[in-house]
């Protein structure tokens, strides 16, 4: 059975693929995380990735069921085909990817869908699509983790999108510890991040803060 979408899950987002932790086991990394309290886990394996097809769905499948133990929504980056087969609970999808509309027709209300939205005009457009859960806004500052990651906007950039969007926003992109209080303010549900965990030296330290800034909805 599929989670559904709640905004308190987007507080402390985690986004990884085997490209984002390659001298570290992704199974062990997530498994921290969801010990230590994230509230989604986005599977985003591609780019530098070496998995294959099959390789890909097999890890997968043992991520989602450690995300399903943790009472955590699995959701797949982009492959609509990857998320129906592993049963996802959402799927996230980016302006250069298949229509979104497309993308709610095909999975057919078995999963939630959200959306990268960066500009106003792309707010507007995805307030007038029903069906799509919650929106990704970014980057917010410079990022490395991402090479084909849109102009930064700014926490001035977030504040305008979040003020026109008629879904909860996650903020994404080059986002650090200090700067999670200064992302809540501008209005947004939480912060999507994927360097900012895979590199923590202290990943228990580093969610809580997370879900502090948050509004400690998941705070142990």
């Amino acid at each position: 059975m599929t989670l559904s979408f709640q905004r308190e899950q987007l507080a402390a987002y985690f986004v990884c693929g085997t490209q984002d932790v390659p001298d570290q086991d992704l199974e062990s990394v997530v498994q921290t995380a969801l010990d230590s309290g994230i509230t989604a886990f986005q599977y985003r394996d591609k780019g530098a990735s070496r998995l294959t097809a099959a390789e890909r769905l097999a890890l997968g499948a043992r991520l989602h069921d450690r995300c399903r133990a943790a009472n955590v929504p699995f959701i797949v980056d982009d492959d609509v085909e990857l998320a129906l087969a592993l049963e996802a609970d959402g799927i996230h999808v980016g302006q250069k990817d298949d229509r979104v509309t497309t993308v709610l027709n095909r999975v057919g209300g078995k999963m939630f869908v959200g959306l990268s939205c960066s500009t106003v005009a792309e707010i507007e457009v995805a307030n007038q699509i029903a069906g799509i859960a919650y929106i990704g806004s970014g980057p917010i500052f410079p990022t490395t983790s991402k090479a084909d990651a849109d102009p930064v906007i700014g926490l001035a950039g977030l504040t305008e999108l979040v003020r026109v969007a008629k879904r909860p926003i996650v903020a994404i992109g080059g986002i650090t510890e200090a700067q999670l209080a200064n992302v809540t303010e501008t209005g947004a549900a939480g912060s999507a991040v994927i360097s900012m965990i895979a590199k923590s030296t202290d990943i228990a330290r580093t969610v809580t803060a997370m879900q502090q800034a948050a509004g400690g909805q998941y705070a142990n």
